[in-house]
């Protein structure tokens, strides 16, 4: 029997490791870390739980895809929630919006309150909607790096219909012309950041990703978000998928040959010999410590990164109505607070803040009459940045913020806190500088740019997750996946 082996149990490691399995492949997955999941982990500390990165699910049909092909009942595993309420957006200027997942409803709440119509938002999600019809099947859902993607039909379609993908103006300019109102062009700018990318900068085809959110619906796993992720381990343990958990792979071996070809790993000096490698390992960090002699490509190496994060898990004493699940708290300078972060490698002292609370769905996640606080600003990758200051400050800044916006002394509510910054991303999750996702967005050639999901020097070696083709977010890193799976094949 043919053996795969699997570099981390990340989301798309997971993801790979099922899929091989179902078609019949013996799948061992070697995982650096005592548990799965990557960056989609869990934190607990004083009864409280916190879901420790992604905390929006959208596309969940990518992941029960995963149990339909293996003959099994999605909800037998886990079940979610569609949202009713998206978001709630707080302004300095007292502005309130909430974005209910009713379209014609959060339109109405955007003409009643601000300048913009909602002729406006209907026009700007129709635009959004057709990005992502031209989009999906050629970018997101095949890989970019061979020929015959480029031999359907559909592509062509695509291609002829390439200048309906916005990619010659930046997000902002375009989100600029759509709205009066400069708050609700912010609020669409935002959606940059989901690819840890400046809307400033990266192209306006970016505004495909409210298509996912408003069309398609966000999501919460009644279990929290960490429930895909025993799930998927649940499934793929079902199908005789062995995890290795505490084991860093230290090589990825391979013939020395005219054409090499996948032999196996090397673990604490032990190899294991397997017909085909799939790293979920950023691609910095697969090329420069596990493939040895193998030349890096260093302008893709070299691209410019995404953005980090900042990450404060509060456990806070009290219960806040003003909130919801998701709450984004606006800078009044948006573009300053993305100069900072772009251009000066710095944060704002101004920052956006998004607050998570899965306890107001998920009652477990606190104690009672308490919150479980995941509060996020969006800050530059590790350059060697001073981040005990800037975390100091930061800190001072967000709270002043928030208290101040909802009129509430929050400091005194906090009752334990932990930070994860991007040293500690880096160190956990093993992605580079602590960038979220890979490399950024911040021009039209993106998508073109991104590493493939497999080598085109060694046989038998395949690359997911949010560092390659087709980017970061769990919807694309379980893409990744499925792109690997068209086009797999064993080096014998």
């Amino acid at each position: 029997m043919p053996k795969a082996i699997i570099i981390g149990a990340g989301i798309a490691g997971i993801a790979s490791a099922i899929r091989m399995a179902i078609k019949g492949h013996e799948v061992d997955v070697f995982e650096a870390s005592s548990k799965p999941g990557g960056k989609l982990a869990e934190i607990t500390m004083n009864g409280f739980r916190f879901d420790a990165g992604p905390s929006l699910f959208t596309m969940p049909q990518y992941v029960d895809e995963l149990f339909k092909l293996a003959g099994k009942d999605p909800k037998n595993y886990f079940d979610y929630i569609k949202l009713k309420e998206v978001c709630r957006y707080f302004y300095e200027d007292g502005l309130r919006l909430t974005a209910s997942s009713d379209l014609d409803k959060f339109a109405m709440e955007i003409a009643k309150k601000t300048a913009s119509t909602t002729n406006e938002v209907e026009r700007y999600l129709k635009k959004s909607k057709t990005i992502y019809e031209v989009t999906h099947r050629v970018f997101l859902e095949r890989s970019l790096h061979k020929l015959k993607s480029y031999l359907h039909w559909d592509t062509l379609k695509s291609i002829f219909r390439f200048g309906q993908i916005d990619a010659f103006r930046t997000q902002a300019s375009a989100n600029k012309s759509f709205f009066k109102d400069e708050r609700v062009a912010q609020l669409f700018n935002r959606y940059a950041t989901y690819n840890g990318s400046d809307p400033y900068q990266a192209p306006a085809t970016l505004n495909v990703i409210p298509h996912f959110e408003y069309h398609y619906g966000a999501f919460l796993p009644k279990n929290g978000m960490y429930g895909i992720i025993k799930a998927l381990i649940k499934l793929a343990e079902e199908l005789g998928v062995k995890f290795h958990y505490n084991q860093k792979v230290e090589e990825i071996l391979y013939s020395d040959e005219h054409k090499p070809k996948i032999r196996g790993i090397k673990v604490n000096e032990k190899i294991y010999k397997s017909d085909a490698v799939i790293s979920n390992l950023d691609i910095w960090f697969t090329y420069k410590r596990l493939l040895k002699n193998i030349p890096p490509p260093k302008k893709l190496l070299n691209q410019e990164r995404s953005s980090s994060a900042l990450i404060f898990y509060w456990g806070m004493d009290g219960n806040y109505s003003d909130l919801g699940l998701h709450n984004i708290f606006f800078t009044e300078d948006y573009q300053k607070e993305f100069n900072a972060i772009w251009k000066d490698k710095t944060i704002s002292n101004d920052p956006t803040v998004y607050i998570n609370i899965s306890a107001k769905h998920v009652r477990g996640d606190a104690p009672s009459d308490s919150e479980n606080w995941f509060v996020m600003i969006n800050v530059p990758a590790n350059n060697g940045q001073n981040w005990d200051l800037l975390i100091k400050e930061a800190k001072a800044n967000i709270v002043e913020k928030i208290s101040r916006i909802l009129n509430r002394n929050i400091e005194k509510d906090i009752i334990c806190e932990q930070i994860l910054d991007p040293r500690s991303i880096e160190s956990r999750t093993g992605s580079y500088q602590g960038s979220l996702y890979g490399n950024s967005s911040n021009n039209q050639f993106a998508a073109f740019l991104r590493h493939s999901n497999f080598s085109s020097k060694i046989a038998g070696l395949y690359f997911c997750g949010g560092s390659v083709h087709p980017g970061g977010g769990i919807p694309l890193a379980l893409l990744s996946a499925k792109i690997i799976d068209q086009d797999f094949k064993f080096n014998t």
